[in-house]
């Protein structure tokens, strides 16, 4: 039996199909089937998407073939149908270390998401690395993923979370930042952009700030991977993460990229499965990386879907991607300014597909609720980052965010849909 999934190998043909002429998104949409659908009679405009995005074909049809086809347990077995499904999971761990230029395929770790990434440094670096007074470095602007984790640690370790502050733009204070390492500082953890803001942060300069002070990087990319290029090496993190589920991926799935000599040194997260060697009853001997920290019996679904997403995205040139994402969202930038009402909230130079705003004092619950009747899906809260919204002196935002599918029409009919808002309450 061959397995035949979308990776590199049938890649070619994907690529051709992309390849001619420059980015098309009214083209991409026909392959994410839920775009076709209407929403209380209105068709769908999906603007959620750096809460996750929509599935192409390419990974549903994957899934449900690895499901109906060539689905077994990975590792271990001696029968074909396990021998294929090993095959296609540790594909899809080369496919990722491809998409990030990691140098090792053992650097790349399967987990549930970035939220578990983050928790396995944590609770591994974190516990083996932290003593009494130590620090760790995050920014003013970080999901809770990012900041409860190593709250966590620090009170059980005694070590203290410094916080770097941003301006009122979303943009970091790098001579703040600088000032924050010393001595006592174990581990920088930083998003490279921004969930609440779609503020690009500086996070190769802000690695080698670090660096120069022997201080290892975990950047949280989560929101960065689907729209600007990664290549792990050259940005020379130590730790970097990924969710599929905000990569045209399955939810459940994602990765944690790290150095192997960092991983070599970290004790296990977990216990069973596949990350260990030996067990008696007096002791036990603990696999290599990755295994060491993959428990139990992965999501391999998840990984083939996910694997099958990324080989969607490099049928793309990213650089086409990102301009057009640009284009749409200085679009709606540019839109959204001309409705007196509307504040946006962050406004840094160097931003990622993600616009946040407050309209009067409707709160943004109504903003989202009303604009669902017309077929709009946005986000309203604190987008999981309420030291964000502290920051700037409102308790929630709606928040409006783009993918490669979306279109200036969206943008249109989210204008459109923000009158009727204000209509409503005015």
């Amino acid at each position: 039996m061959t397995p035949t999934i979308l990776n590199d190998a049938t890649a070619p043909a994907v690529q051709k199909e992309h390849a001619s002429g420059s980015f098309d998104a009214v083209k991409v949409r026909e392959d994410f089937p839920i775009l076709t659908q209407r929403v209380h009679g209105k068709p769908l405009v999906y603007l959620d998407s750096a809460a996750s995005t929509q599935k192409p074909r390419a990974v549903l049809d994957t899934m449900q073939r690895f499901y109906a086809e060539q689905y077994s347990n990975v590792h271990r077995g001696v029968h074909q149908l396990s021998q294929v499904a090993t095959d296609l999971y540790e594909d899809a761990r080369r496919t990722v270390q491809r998409f990030i230029n990691a140098e090792r395929e053992e650097e790349i770790i399967f987990v549930r998401g970035t939220t578990e990434a983050i928790n396995l440094v944590a609770q591994t670096f974190g516990r083996r690395e932290l003593g009494t007074g130590d620090e760790v470095v995050v920014s003013a602007m970080e999901h809770h993923a990012n900041i409860v984790p190593w709250q966590m640690i620090c009170q059980e370790r005694g070590a203290v979370l410094r916080v770097i502050p941003m301006n009122d733009h979303g943009e970091l204070d790098l001579d703040a930042y600088a000032d924050l390492l010393g001595p006592r500082t174990k581990i920088v953890a930083v998003t490279h952009v921004s969930n609440a803001l779609g503020s690009i942060n500086p996070v190769r300069e802000m690695i080698r700030i670090a660096h120069e002070r022997d201080i290892p990087v975990l950047v949280d990319g989560a929101q960065s991977a689907q729209h600007l290029p990664i290549d792990v090496r050259q940005l020379d993190c130590d730790f970097f993460t990924l969710s599929g589920h905000k990569m045209y991926g399955p939810t459940g799935i994602g990765v944690l990229y790290g150095k192997k000599a960092l991983l070599d040194r970290m004790p296990p997260y977990q216990g069973g499965g596949d990350m260990i060697l030996s067990v008696t009853f007096e002791k036990t001997t603990y696999n290599e990386v990755p295994f060491k920290f993959e428990a139990g019996t992965p999501d391999i679904a998840g990984a083939i879907g996910f694997a099958a997403a990324l080989t969607y995205l490099r049928s793309f040139d990213i650089h086409e991607i990102l301009a057009h994402e640009k284009d749409v969202l200085q679009y709606a930038t540019e839109t959204l300014s001309g409705i007196d009402a509307l504040r946006i909230v962050g406004t840094a130079e160097e931003k990622a597909s993600v616009l946040s705003f407050t309209l009067c004092a409707i709160h943004p619950h109504d903003i989202g609720t009303i604009l669902d009747q017309h077929g709009i899906a946005i986000r309203a809260g604190h987008h999981c980052a309420q030291p964000v919204m502290q920051r700037f002196g409102i308790p929630a935002t709606a928040r409006a965010s783009f993918a490669m599918y979306n279109t200036r029409e969206d943008v249109d009919r989210l204008a459109e849909g923000i009158e009727q808002v204000l209509e409503v309450f005015t």
